[in-house]
């Protein structure tokens, strides 16, 4: 038996503030609807974010995204509205940032850096 695909849950408190902000952030629409108050993002192969309306449990989850380039990542996201500053971890094995969305959850932009960088 083998996992095909996981899906981050993000729950949120206001919807119709959080969902034109999450699509700010990924930049389009969101892939799915299977519900009243559920959207999904597809954002690779097997992976993706879906944001569900709940006040129980708003704010309090995180979803780490893994990009190619988190500076530009983060200057695309600028003009889109979402401001966010990289940094390096002080290994500096990783180059990361992080954003807030409107329910409080924590969204961490990556990227591992290779060894040569």
């Amino acid at each position: 038996m083998a996992v095909v695909s996981v899906l981050s849950v993000l729950m949120v408190d206001d919807f119709d503030a959080a969902l034109p902000w999450y699509e700010s952030l990924f930049g389009r629409p969101p892939d799915r609807r299977p519900m009243d108050g559920c959207v999904e993002w597809q954002l690779a192969e097997g992976g993706g974010v879906q944001v569900y309306r709940a006040a129980e449990g708003a704010g309090a989850a995180t979803a780490i995204i893994g990009v190619d380039d988190v500076d530009a990542y983060i200057a695309d996201l600028a003009t889109r509205g979402i401001s966010a500053e990289a940094f390096d971890v002080p290994s500096g094995q990783y180059r990361l940032a992080t954003i807030q969305d409107p329910a409080g959850n924590t969204i961490t932009i990556g990227r591992e850096r290779a060894s040569r960088e």
